[in-house]
């Protein structure tokens, strides 16, 4: 294993048990490659988000250079940018879904105001929805109609995300919950707050609107289910385990009535070795349709550049 896939690895392993868990059902190549892609996006992130206060924007426009320097195909240095690089071109990934990461890191740095949930949606598919477009090309859909529900998919895991960490971007100056969500519950304006101790007041309400953008991910988790069976039986496991445990923390979420305020929900080992065999059960249930969609699909990746809102919108 080169020094650039084993450090990919070590990012995958502290930061994320449970992709890291998923990765491991992937045939090695196609895990490579996916490691790759986490560990630029976490790299991404971790960038901007330990710039400091003065370091941000700066930290974009490095991001964005790096870019500009692996896709013209200029041999670069850190071992993850290597990486991704080399999967980028094996694979084929468009510039477009990397730029699209980028610009939702570029609303976080901004301190992008939500005010109606379309432009939260714009969010989950920069930072989430473009993840699942590369992981695509990674894992060779044929199927362009899969491409929208690999989207969709990114974009379900970030809303779950959100709703897990409202109590830990509150005290990190973020509110992702919506205006009018939060208005509909009686709380306008909370975002105003932000920097004070999170109001009492709110801790219902909130919950209230938790339970709503939860309603949304399972909307989209419905729609991404839908391209699993484009995947080989192997990259389906894989996703269909990543996809059930970010679900049930949505599901453990519920089981707290969304209070804000409970805790960080995380689900024990315990519980993803039950849904990995739950997982299991279900891809095998899925042959016979994966067998008629590869069937039908080209001989590549597609070459249709998929563009938010256009071909992402509505669910």
């Amino acid at each position: 294993m080169s020094t650039g896939v084993s450090v990919c690895y070590e990012v995958i392993r502290a930061h994320s048990k449970s992709f890291s868990l998923a990765s491991r059902l992937l045939a090695p190549d196609v895990r490579d490659r996916a490691v790759a892609v986490y560990a630029w996006c976490r790299r991404a992130d971790d960038a901007i988000d330990l710039a400091g206060p003065a370091g941000p924007q700066v930290a974009l426009s490095v991001l964005r250079s790096e870019l500009d320097e692996m896709y013209a195909g200029r041999e670069v240095g850190e071992p993850v940018l290597r990486q991704f690089q080399r999967t980028v071109w094996e694979r084929g990934i468009p510039r477009r879904y990397a730029d699209d990461l980028l610009a939702g890191m570029a609303m976080d740095v901004a301190g992008q105001r939500y005010e109606t949930l379309e432009p939260l949606l714009q969010y989950c598919y920069c930072v989430a929805g473009s993840v699942g477009l590369m992981m695509c090309h990674v894992m060779g859909v044929r199927d362009e109609g899969a491409m929208r529900n690999a989207a969709h998919l990114g974009m379900a895991m970030q809303l779950t995300n959100i709703c897990r960490d409202v109590k830990e971007d509150w005290e990190r100056g973020r509110l992702y919950i919506p205006d009018a969500v939060l208005a509909s519950f009686g709380i306008p304006r909370l975002a105003g707050r932000l920097g004070e101790p999170f109001p009492p007041s709110a801790r219902l309400p909130v919950a209230r609107a938790i339970g709503c953008l939860l309603d949304e991910a399972d909307r989209y988790y419905a729609s991404g289910d839908e391209g699993l069976a484009a995947l080989s039986w192997r990259s389906a496991l894989a996703i269909r385990t990543a996809r059930t445990v970010y679900a049930s923390i949505g599901d453990r979420i519920r089981q707290v009535r969304c209070d804000p305020l409970a805790g960080r929900a995380f689900v024990p080992l315990s519980r993803k070795l039950v849904l990995l065999l739950s997982a299991a059960a279900a891809a095998g249930a899925d042959i016979p349709l994966r067998l008629l969609r590869l069937q039908v699909g080209g001989a590549c990746a597609p070459a249709r550049l998929v563009r938010y809102p256009e071909d992402v919108l509505p669910v």
